[in-house]
């Protein structure tokens, strides 16, 4: 597919809160220059809601976690269980120019043959089901992936602005499939080179984004 030249392959092994998971990711899209695919993970139990998600609606949902909310769109999605994985695109780069729900079906296209390949039934959904829910996993749209049985196993959110694209993804993996192999091999179903790197956020710059992403007043937005 190699939709860019080149991705950097960031596997973070420090386990962050939610604020500051969200911090990095755009710490990231206002620092990089070039594309980057972050995978993590969470410090306890969090769950997250998109930029235009309800609060209320969202603890409701989810009452036994820790919520933080995203400068992606989409529904709630429960952390406990997912892995969690990141793509910036700067402005420039290709498939950051393509429209959203172009860009999110490359993107998931190239995760559906991956999870393919390491034999995992999947397919993509080509409309939004006629669901009403909040969560992002029980509401399959347009270019999510579901399995065999039409369950939810990949969806995403994402964010343009004058940097680039944020494109925050959840994948429900089956028992047995490494996360770290699969998005290893996204990246290179992506690009034409893949280079592993390691990054350390820091600076008043990520400091205030932690604190704006742990505030109530981002967190209840709505």
């Amino acid at each position: 597919m190699s939709e860019v030249a080149t991705i950097k392959f960031w596997r973070d092994q420090v386990v962050r809160s939610g604020p500051e998971n969200m911090a990095v990711d755009s710490w990231l899209l206002e620092r990089e220059g070039e594309p980057v695919l972050r995978v993590y993970d969470w410090q306890g139990e969090w769950g997250s809601l998109g930029y235009f998600g309800a609060a209320a609606e969202a603890r409701a949902t989810m009452p036994k976690v820790s919520l933080v909310r995203r400068a992606t769109g989409g529904g709630f999605v429960d952390h406990r269980h997912d892995q969690t994985y990141t793509l910036v695109l700067p402005r420039g780069c290709g498939l950051a120019e393509r429209k959203g729900d172009e860009s999110y079906r490359v993107i998931h296209s190239a995760l559906a043959e991956v999870l393919w390949e390491a034999g995992a039934e999947v397919r993509l959904v080509q409309e939004d089901a006629r669901v009403e829910s909040p969560a992002c996993f029980e509401k399959p749209v347009a270019w999510d992936l579901v399995d065999g049985r039409g369950c939810k196993v990949a969806g995403a959110g994402q964010r343009r602005s004058r940097k680039g694209l944020l494109h925050q993804g959840s994948v429900m993996l089956e028992e047995g499939l490494d996360g770290d192999s699969v998005f290893s091999s996204l990246a290179g179903r992506l690009a034409k080179k893949v280079k592993r790197v390691r990054r350390e956020p820091s600076g008043e710059e990520l400091a205030a984004l932690i604190d704006r992403f742990s505030s109530q007043s981002w967190g209840e937005r709505r």
